[in-house]
C-alpha cells in the first residue's frame, strides 16, 4: 500500500499550491533516528515548527521528558508534558498580579476568571506516547500504513493525529475551501480559537485535549504574542487525520483540479480606492 501520510502531504500541497513542507504530528514511544529534540532549535516549539515547514532541510522533530530542559514552560503544558499550571498563570494572561513578574501581564483575556473558564473548557491535555514528534510528510518513513492512523517503523509504533499547513492567504483559503467540499454544517468545521501558537498548531488538531471538538480544522494563531517572529502574511491551518484524508481523497473531484483558474487565478482585478465616489 503506498504511504497515505506522503500521499496526504502531496494533496495538501498541492490544493494550497503550498510554497512550504506540510508537516504531520504524530505520537510514538520512541523517535526516528534521524530526530532532533525541538529545543535544539528554539526555546518555543511553535517557532521551531514553523522553521520546520519552512526548511525543507529540516529532519524530525521530537518532544519528550527527557529533553524538556530550556523548552518554554507554557509549551510544556500545552504538549501534554505536565499537569502543573502555576497558579498566577490566568493573572499574567489577563490583569497581572504583583506577585508575579512584578505585575507584567499579555491582556489577551479581560479577567483570570475568564482565563479559568476557558481552560474548563477544553478539558485535561494527554499526549497519549513518550514522544510527540513532527516532520515533513516526505520525511514520514512508514510504507505500511494503514487506512487508519496506526503504523509502525521497523517495530515502532506511531500514531499519526493531525497535519500541519502554512501558507498566505490565497493558500490557506483554498485548503479551507478543500474542507467544505464535503461540509453539511458551514459553522463546524474550521475554527480559530483562542490559545497560544502551540495549541492552534497542535495541541487543538491532534486532539491532546479532552474537549476539543471532532473534525474541526483550525486557523491561527490568534495568539499575538507570537507576531515578532511568525511571517505577517502568513496563516497556520492544522488539520485532524481523518478531515485531512478526506481531504486528500476529495482532491480530484474538487475546484482544486477541475477549476484552477478560479483557485490560482492568473489575472487580478485591482481593487482600488474610490475617495468616496461610486
Amino acid at each position: 500500500m503506498s504511504n497515505i501520510i506522503k500521499r496526504i502531504g502531496e494533496s495538501l500541497k498541492r490544493a494550497g499550491m503550498l510554497e512550504t513542507s506540510p508537516l504531520c504530528v504524530y505520537v510514538g514511544d520512541s523517535v526516528p533516528e534521524e530526530a532532533v529534540p525541538m529545543v535544539s532549535m528554539d526555546t518555543c516549539a511553535a517557532k521551531t515548527i514553523l522553521t520546520a515547514a519552512l526548511d525543507k532541510n529540516s529532519p524530525p522533530l521530537y518532544m519528550g521528558h527527557d529533553c524538556l530542559k530550556g523548552v518554554c514552560m507554557g509549551a510544556i503544558t500545552w504538549l501534554g508534558f505536565s499537569k502543573k499550571i502555576s497558579p498566577y498563570i490566568k493573572y499574567f494572561v489577563s490583569t497581572g498580579h504583583e506577585n508575579f513578574r512584578d505585575g507584567d501581564a499579555e491582556y489577551l483575556k479581560a479577567s483570570p476568571e475568564l482565563f479559568d473558564k476557558f481552560k474548563e473548557s477544553i478539558g485535561p491535555i494527554t499526549l497519549s506516547g513518550k514522544y510527540l514528534i513532527v516532520s515533513s510528510c516526505d520525511d514520514y518513513m512508514d510504507d505500511e500504513l494503514s487506512e487508519g492512523s496506526e503504523g509502525s517503523e521497523d517495530g515502532k509504533d506511531y500514531v499519526v493525529r493531525s497535519f500541519l499547513c502554512f501558507g498566505d492567504g490565497q493558500q490557506i483559503r483554498n485548503l479551507c475551501s478543500l474542507i467544505h467540499f464535503r461540509t453539511e454544517n458551514p459553522f463546524e468545521s474550521i475554527i480559530a480559537p483562542f490559545g497560544p501558537a502551540c495549541a492552534t498548531m497542535i495541541t487543538y488538531p491532534a486532539h491532546l485535549a479532552e474537549k476539543v471538538p471532532n473534525n474541526t480544522a483550525f486557523i491561527g494563531p490568534v495568539d499575538p504574542t507570537g507576531n515578532s517572529w511568525f511571517p505577517e502574511d502568513y496563516m497556520a491551518l492544522a488539520i485532524p487525520f481523518n478531515l485531512a484524508r478526506d481531504m486528500c481523497n476529495d482532491l480530484e473531484n474538487s475546484f482544486a483540479f477541475k477549476r484552477p483558474e478560479v483557485a490560482y487565478p492568473e489575472k487580478r482585478s485591482d481593487i482600488r480606492p474610490t475617495d468616496g465616489k461610486i
